[in-house]
């Protein structure tokens, strides 16, 4: 695993920000830390970078702890957050000839490639760039010395969607190069190319999972009866946002087997006349479960 956490805790005096976090990173692998606003993922981004140490607990990134990542294991590692903090005196061009020497692996064909094509002003100052043009500068810093882990840490926050487009197109391209770790509650970008999820709540780990996996045991179901349709007490606790609309009753099942729930159904429902069954996106994945988790009615 190029990343491994153990029980990672981070308290900001008594606010519990991760409460014993254990998740594992595959190589290669696209990993999407997701969760509302406030969940723990910037705060996990941090610990894992060592940017602030955590209060309990243990964490890996290259093999190596965290607390002891060393310029040899940075080099290794491209980093973009929203927050990132760039000299604003120096010009584009300026800062990226002053990134160079840092990286032995630095490629300049590479580099010139993705500064064509993130359309960076070279001459311009930092601190005249827009905040989108911030960002794409973040990630024209983060790849020429191709790393082999990708840090992004909602990097979609306040950009146009163009822009996020663009971002993204970027990080696709080299995603076969090496891992990426992506923080985002903007879960529509970043949707075809996730090879895992990790869902965060409240600083706890509900659940990591292979996208293809996680995809094949969420189902969206609509039971066409031959009656009105009504809400009953007793319906299994994995059917969430339980809904009905005349004859219609519909739900989402989070542990879809097709043999369980035609027998599921059957038990807990009458006089019915079709069912049908299709895929939930990424986007309404998060929406279900943080409103069942919200609820306090998200089945463990």
């Amino acid at each position: 695993m190029i990343i491994q956490t153990d029980n990672l805790q981070k308290a900001f005096n008594k606010f519990e920000a991760l409460r014993g976090l254990n998740m594992s990173v595959p190589e290669g692998s696209v990993f999407a830390v997701i969760g509302a606003n406030g969940a723990g993922k910037t705060t996990l981004i941090k610990v894992l970078m060592n940017l602030i140490r955590p209060t309990a607990g243990s964490a890996t990134v290259l093999g190596v702890s965290s607390l002891a990542l060393s310029p040899r294991e940075r080099s290794r590692i491209g980093y973009v957050s929203e927050n990132l903090e760039m000299p604003g005196r120096l010009t584009v061009g300026q800062y990226i000839s002053y990134l160079r020497p840092f990286y032995a692996t630095w490629d300049r064909q590479f580099e010139q490639a993705v500064l064509q094509q993130l359309r960076l002003p070279m001459g311009r100052r930092i601190n005249e760039l827009s905040h989108g043009m911030r960002l794409k500068m973040a990630l024209a810093c983060a790849l020429p010395f191709r790393p082999d882990l990708l840090v992004l840490d909602e990097p979609f926050s306040g950009l146009d969607q163009l822009i996020r487009e663009e971002f993204m197109e970027q990080v696709l391209v080299h995603a076969d190069e090496m891992t990426v770790l992506i923080s985002s509650h903007e879960l529509s970008e970043i949707e075809g190319s996730v090879t895992h999820v990790a869902y965060i709540e409240q600083g706890r780990l509900l659940f990591q999972q292979g996208m293809e996996e996680l995809s094949a045991r969420v189902r969206e179901v609509r039971v066409t009866l031959n009656e009105t349709a009504t809400v009953r007490a007793g319906l299994p606790a994995h059917w969430l946002r339980v809904n009905a609309a005349g004859s219609v009753l519909s739900f989402v099942d989070i542990r879809y087997d097709q043999e369980q729930l035609a027998e599921q159904i059957s038990t807990h429902l009458r006089r019915i006349d079709d069912v049908k069954v299709t895929p939930v996106s990424l986007s309404a994945i998060f929406t279900t479960l943080a409103r069942a988790a919200q609820n306090g009615t998200l089945p463990t």
